[in-house]
């Protein structure tokens, strides 16, 4: 007997399966079948809806701002977005994630407060060069993170190419990837102090600080390291179509190179967007101009895109709304609409949703090695999935489970986010969590990637 059988549009990250069933038994993934597997505990027809893999995050940064967020929230939001896997950056205030201690210390408290899975990136601080990798490696880090540029020279320092080339040594033999922040740094402080002389504060003072040369000129630095390393080199938000040509050019020469794009450069433009709402629009790299908004969407439809993630960050409002442009946060929440966002943008751009199960789970669970168990719905892995009715909602913050009182996406419609599943059990019914703090877990990574 089955604790669970399902019946629904099924997606996996090779087609959408019409009318199938959904089998699952002690939390873990059974079969899908197209013929009804027989008894179970409970069953749901769910016909017309969407059964999604639970979306693994890349990248979600919880604890930023001291007294704004944290993992609770955070999880509690992801729970009401179809995100059943969190990778927590390293940059918390207060904590540069940096060490085994403090990878412990974090996963103690993901231990405590998380309503869906969690995994850790790990990083350096530039005054301990490569020496406590190793450490992070065996206290279970899922991979490290880097930029190539800097904001703190504590909490998000900017990491040398000198260094970056000896790190990405020390991480290749575990198999993990680098993933790195893709802004130079030195000709960000040039064009920032440029923009400033000639006091520009509009919207477009961001975009004209933070180019698209620099970004571009930072991906070639990275993945030149990792060719030199023989380590896996990610870069962690690519904004423009020039940087995914830059990834698959290195992918030809048979490196081992990937790229991943965070769901505002897929839905927003500077042009459109950021002329509209300002401040709530800086983003780091910025969003850029509506043509390369396309030119990603070319590229995510024939798959040289490998992740789409939120960068997600619930700064509050005051930290955002200053009529300079440049005196505003970086980021913004988005954790618990990007699944539902890219399903939208997908359909009606006439692109199979196996595409998003692909860049949402399969791929990132395979990049931080956390496949089998996460990705997809396969046999044996956790039953980690989403039920969407395509039907669209307006989606509002007021109603929503972040504790952020803005977001770009507010008012916009929306397919449903009618429960969330994982490890077979309920955590969102549509209307609130309905699991404790705790449910979910820290999860470390396994095997080679």
């Amino acid at each position: 007997m089955f604790d669970l059988v399902l019946r629904a549009n099924v997606v996996t990250p090779r087609a959408v399966l019409p009318g199938h069933y959904l089998s699952i038994l002690d939390g873990r993934v059974v079969s899908i079948t197209a013929e009804d597997p027989g008894i179970a505990r409970e069953r749901l027809n769910a016909d017309g809806a969407y059964v999604f893999p639970g979306a693994v995050d890349a990248q979600v940064h919880s604890r930023s701002q001291k007294g704004s967020e944290g993992l609770a929230n955070c999880t509690r939001a992801a729970a009401a977005g179809g995100v059943t896997t969190m990778v927590e950056m390293p940059y918390d205030e207060g904590l540069l994630v940096c060490s085994a201690d403090a990878v412990r210390s974090k996963a103690g408290d993901v231990e405590r407060e998380a309503h869906v899975d969690v995994a850790l990136y790990g990083t350096v601080h530039p005054n301990d060069g490569v020496g406590k990798i190793a450490e992070q490696i065996e206290a279970g880090v899922c991979g490290f993170k880097f930029s190539t540029f800097g904001t703190d020279p504590v909490r998000f320092p900017r990491i040398p190419p000198w260094l970056m080339r000896d790190a990405f040594a020390a991480i290749a033999p575990s198999g993990l990837a680098a993933g790195v922040h893709n802004e130079n740094h030195e000709t960000v402080a040039h064009d920032l102090a440029q923009v400033k002389a000639a006091g520009l504060t509009d919207y477009t003072a961001h975009g004209k600080s933070h180019t698209d040369f620099a970004e571009a000129l930072a991906m070639a630095e990275i993945y030149e390291i990792g060719a030199y390393t023989g380590c896996r080199a990610h870069v962690v938000h690519c904004s423009m179509g020039r940087g995914i040509e830059i990834c698959e050019s290195y992918r030809r020469q048979g490196f081992a190179a990937s790229v991943e794009v965070c769901i505002h450069y897929l839905v927003f433009s500077e042009d459109e967007d950021v002329a509209r709402v300002g401040g709530l629009g800086k983003i780091n790299p910025p969003i850029r101009p509506s043509r390369e908004r396309e030119a990603l969407w070319r590229h995510l439809a024939v798959g040289n895109i490998d992740l789409v993630s939120t960068d997600h960050v619930a700064w509050s409002l005051d930290r955002k709304n200053d009529p300079d442009m440049l005196k505003n946060a970086s980021g913004g929440p988005s954790i618990e609409v990007m699944v539902p966002v890219l399903i939208k943008q997908c359909l009606a751009r006439g692109i199979d949703l196996s595409m998003a199960a692909r860049v949402l789970a399969a791929n990132p669970a395979t990049h931080f090695r956390l496949a089998p168990r996460k990705g997809a719905l396969t046999p044996g892995a956790d039953a980690d999935f989403s039920i969407i009715d395509p039907s669209e909602a307006r989606w509002s913050v007021e109603n929503s489970q972040t504790v952020s009182d803005w977001s770009l996406y507010d008012g916009m419609s929306l397919p449903q986010v009618k429960a969330t599943y994982l490890r077979g059990q309920k955590v969102w019914d549509g209307k609130q969590v309905v699991v404790d703090q705790g449910f979910g877990g820290f999860v470390k990574p396994f095997g080679r990637a």
